[in-house]
């Protein structure tokens, strides 16, 4: 699960930041002195796609939207009402234009 923190995200310890440049679109950063995920980003809006367990406080978050939701096992059942996207819709969404 994750949080959509959008553009103005900044970190401290830039040093300790690894970013790997995983599609056309995308990158997405680790730790590089543990390994943790901390973030997927869009390389053209640099917004940045953080897990729900990196904030101490979540209080405050909705769970609104799944993806890849054509993908999902069958014993994933949530009980509040979603926005349902599959892969092909997310990836038509930020996935660059080929001519």
């Amino acid at each position: 699960m994750e949080v959509n923190c959008g553009p103005e995200v900044e970190f401290d310890g830039l040093e300790k930041l690894s970013i790997y440049d995983s599609s056309e679109w995308a990158e997405r950063g680790f730790c590089l002195v543990c390994g943790s995920h901390l973030f997927y980003r869009l390389k053209e809006s640099q917004e940045h796609m953080m897990p729900v367990g990196l904030f101490d406080d979540q209080s405050g978050l909705l769970f609104q939207r799944q993806v890849f939701i054509d993908e999902k096992p069958g014993y994933y059942q949530y009980s509040n009402k979603t926005e349902d996207v599959t892969g092909e819709e997310l990836f038509a969404q930020f996935a660059p234009m080929e001519d």
